[in-house]
């Protein structure tokens, strides 16, 4: 059987490492692109690395017949992306990978994103998008919602921590690098070269991140208690990739141990031997995610590392893996790239 599937925003970065993917699978067809402000271009126009794939031309979301199509991955910005998706038919499934239906709670949503949410039916429906944890219920979803690439990169490195109980819940601070293609692409000035290059900052500094909301939601969860990480992005000069340097109190080779027994048959998630750190540049443009853990010289102390690329296990391979499992295909259809190296 073959699945017919629509990508909304297909223009950004999100949507076109969609289709870079989608072009491997064996039972998904792109039967429709949609990208209003460039509307009437080929794909091949927008992204020339593109050109050797059979794509149809890019559209109004208006012109998409949606009775004939599967599913849905939904590119488009926050704010945006929750009208769009509750007029679609509900007959069709969607995964979104705005911020759109990532929070539970209405008010939440309120506090981090600063305006009312225009479909609470949909946001009360919709599933949380990390598969290694949600994937039973992210099968039998309609609506499926991604999480944010920080947010992802943070919860594969504590979640199974905090469930086990095997760190101090007051005491976690996260470090986090990402890399430029996170912002999207559209024109900022803080984005260009001359502004960007041969250095990085820091931002969202204090705890003003978005992402945080979802931090505080799926750790609270876990941990039925109130959880809150200290947390500080940095925008680095690199186009892929994200590095989480999280410190915690508790034993390191507890900890590894933990980590090592949760995701053992994980296909995407690998621990590397103990001591040893990742690196961006071994998960580029693949949907893998590698998780280091070393002890700290202070006894009681570990410090735990976890890279994935932002634009792939972060978004659009973290959203196709969904997909799969919602279609009822295999979960690493599509998925299993070789990361690009050097």
């Amino acid at each position: 059987m073959t699945h017919k599937i629509a990508i909304l925003g297909a223009s950004g970065y999100t949507g076109a490492e969609l289709v870079r993917l989608i072009a491997t699978h064996p039972s998904m067809e792109i039967v429709a692109l949609a990208a209003n402000s460039k509307a009437g271009m080929a794909m091949a126009d927008v992204f020339p690395h593109l050109r050797h794939l059979d794509l149809p031309d890019l559209v109004t979301i208006d012109q998409i017949d949606f009775d004939a199509i599967d599913l849905v991955f939904c590119g488009l910005p926050h704010a945006t992306s929750q009208k769009v998706i509750r007029d679609l038919p509900k007959t069709v499934k969607v995964v979104d990978l705005s911020a759109d239906f990532r929070l539970r709670d209405p008010e939440e949503y309120v506090k981090w994103y600063g305006g009312q949410h225009d479909a609470l039916e949909c946001q009360a429906e919709a599933v949380y998008g990390l598969t290694e944890f949600y994937r039973e219920e992210i099968k039998s979803a309609r609506l499926v919602a991604g999480t944010g690439c920080n947010a992802a990169t943070g919860q594969y490195a504590l979640r199974p921590l905090i469930e086990a109980g095997v760190i101090d819940l007051d005491q976690i601070i996260l470090d986090l690098k990402c890399a430029v293609s996170g912002a999207g692409r559209s024109l900022k000035e803080n984005l260009l070269h001359a502004e960007l290059s041969e250095g990085y900052h820091a931002y969202a500094i204090g705890g003003t991140h978005r992402h945080l909301g979802e931090f505080d939601q799926e750790f609270s969860k876990i941990a039925g208690r109130p959880v809150k990480v200290q947390f500080t992005p940095h925008l680095i000069p690199a186009n892929r990739g994200i590095l989480a340097t999280v410190y915690v109190q508790g034993d390191a080779q507890v900890i590894y141990d933990t980590l090592s027994k949760t995701y053992e048959n994980e296909p995407f998630i690998q621990m590397l031997p103990f001591g040893q750190a990742p690196s961006t540049r071994h998960v580029r443009g693949s949907n893998f995610c590698h998780i280091g853990v070393t002890s700290d010289r202070i006894a009681g102390r570990a410090i735990v590392i976890a890279a994935l690329d932002n634009l792939t296990k972060g978004s659009s391979g973290q959203a196709l893996q969904n997909a799969n499992l919602m279609l009822g295909e295999e979960e690493t259809a599509g998925l299993m790239l070789a990361p690009c190296f050097p």
